[in-house]
């Protein structure tokens, strides 16, 4: 957490930075633990400051700034990091801020509670062997079903743990791997080489509804509030969810298999045990009543 619906909800947000120019860089003198800010300050005056922001994208589960020097900055938010243009959930984990004139955004920051995420600033070079195929798979928004069961279909892992493969298929975290499977009918500890392929298009199917449903209610704000959109403000597909974080809840699709906890790769999963037989039933395939 943040996954591809928070972190593409926090792209989108941040759109009136586009056409403003930097005209400070300031690292927070923040007390909490530090993160990596690459590479150093001085680089990032001489580089960002003057420049102008001709663009936004998202590479898996991290926001890329694109400058007009043709440089980008990567915030990678991991587990509690936000990019905003409000003002953030508090000043004390303030990690970053771009002073902007020009435009219609003041300011663009990054916040950070646990301190694990990171900014970076690449050339158009380094940005794209960081971040090229070799080490970041196709879009999750963008795969194939085909293309995924090519990537993925004679692994013997788990299914659950290897949709978190960002080599694979980038933006899916453990959340939305939950929901998906969940959708699509597919045990989550099913190995990828069991699957057929109308369990992939099922699969990819469900992945994609589960995806944009939740960029269309800005992501999922979860219990310790950490998940802000770039207005400061909560998620809401927190209340669609099916079997994330529900151990113990009745399924609310079959109305009577009860939603069961597992660690998968040191990780909980959440899954229904009537609805994701690890055996495949006649029905395996076709994304199950909703």
């Amino acid at each position: 957490m943040p996954e591809l619906p928070e972190v593409e909800t926090m792209r989108r947000g941040i759109a009136t930075v586009v056409g403003c120019v930097v005209t400070a860089v300031e690292r927070a003198r923040c007390k909490k633990k530090p993160i990596a800010i690459e590479p150093a300050a001085a680089v990032w005056r001489r580089r960002v400051v003057g420049q102008t922001i001709t663009g936004t994208a998202r590479a898996g589960k991290r926001v890329v700034v694109e400058l007009g020097s043709s440089d980008r900055i990567v915030f990678e938010p991991r587990m509690t990091g936000l990019v905003l243009v409000a003002d953030p959930p508090g000043p004390e984990h303030l990690r970053l801020t771009l002073r902007l004139g020009g435009g219609a955004a003041r300011e663009l920051l990054y916040w950070d509670r646990r301190g694990l995420g990171l900014v970076t600033l690449h050339t158009a070079d380094e940005y794209a062997t960081r971040f090229g195929e070799a080490n970041l798979g196709p879009d999750a928004l963008v795969i194939g079903a085909d293309e995924l069961r090519a990537r993925l279909g004679k692994s013997r892992r788990a299914i659950k743990v290897a949709l978190l493969d960002q080599r694979a298929v980038a933006g899916i975290g453990n959340l939305y791997a939950s929901e998906i499977l969940h959708l699509a009918g597919i045990h989550p500890a099913k190995s990828c080489n069991r699957l057929v392929r109308s369990e992939w298009h099922a699969m990819h199917a469900a992945m994609l509804e589960v995806l944009e449903l939740a960029i269309r209610y800005e992501g999922s704000t979860l219990a310790d509030g950490t998940y802000r959109n770039a207005l400061n403000q909560s998620g809401g597909y927190q209340n669609h969810h099916r079997v994330y974080d529900k151990a113990g809840a009745l399924c609310r699709r079959c109305r009577s298999g009860q939603i069961r906890r597992v660690v998968q790769a040191q990780r909980s999963t959440f899954f229904c045990p009537v609805c994701q037989p690890l055996r495949r039933p006649a029905t395996a395939g076709k994304v199950l009543q909703r």
